[in-house]
């Protein structure tokens, strides 16, 4: 049995990509769910949003991202070799993934500046995560969702148009990396029906990738 597909999730802060991940692990926790060929494979690994982590240990708050481009760009830095760092823990195997190495660049092109975000694309870490999501199936989350809070520790958007501009240049820098993606819109409100959508086209990428060419919105 060939390796599973690897699932990455992504998108704007506060679009229910946690929430999502949390459910798919759920779901993929039973042997049924992760059985595309007639032989079950192992659970994935699930690696979390290494970004919390990097806050917490290098003393970086949520405003730093707005208020210090110095200090962006150095925290952007820090969460692109941490997320390298916890998918060569994973030996590459399969895994879910809560974000993912463009998360960083799409913040450092917004609040940073855009040389300085290529310098992270040329970075060697995250050339090799590029070609890991090339070969994976990545989910962006749409920004626009009705659940908008603040806990605290989040990068929270100013307004709608400040959301939705995180959204376009994730979609932006996914075309110009050749990463194929899908969409879950923000009016699929239930989670139900989102671990359907991720499972079904996660077991079509499975089947035969080439079915996935292109860039395809889900409504």
């Amino acid at each position: 049995m060939e390796q599973q597909v690897r699932i990455y999730i992504i998108g704007a802060q506060c679009t229910g990509k946690t929430t999502l991940i949390n459910a798919l692990e759920t779901h993929f926790s039973e042997p049924v769910n992760r059985d595309w060929d007639g032989n079950s494979s192992n659970p994935p690994n699930v690696i979390k949003e290494v970004a919390r982590s990097v806050l917490r240990e290098h003393s970086f708050i949520a405003s730093d991202i707005t208020n210090s481009r110095t200090r962006c760009l150095q925290l952007q830095e820090l969460i692109l070799k941490a997320q390298h760092s916890a998918e060569l823990e994973t030996n590459w195997s399969w895994y879910l993934s809560d974000r993912s190495g463009l998360d960083p660049v799409v913040y450092a092109t917004i609040y940073v500046g855009p040389d300085e975000a290529m310098a992270l694309m040329e970075s060697q870490e995250f050339q090799e995560l590029k070609e890991r999501m090339r070969n994976s199936l990545v989910i962006l989350c749409e920004a626009g969702v009705l659940w908008l809070t603040d806990d605290g520790v989040r990068l929270m958007p100013k307004d709608n148009e400040d959301w939705m501009r995180v959204h376009q240049t994730f979609c932006e820098l996914l075309v110009l990396n050749d990463i194929r993606y899908n969409v879950i819109s923000k009016d699929m409100t239930n989670l139900d029906d989102r671990v359907q959508l991720v499972t079904k086209l996660w077991k079509n990428f499975n089947v035969d990738t080439r079915k996935l060419s292109g860039y395809i919105e889900m409504e």
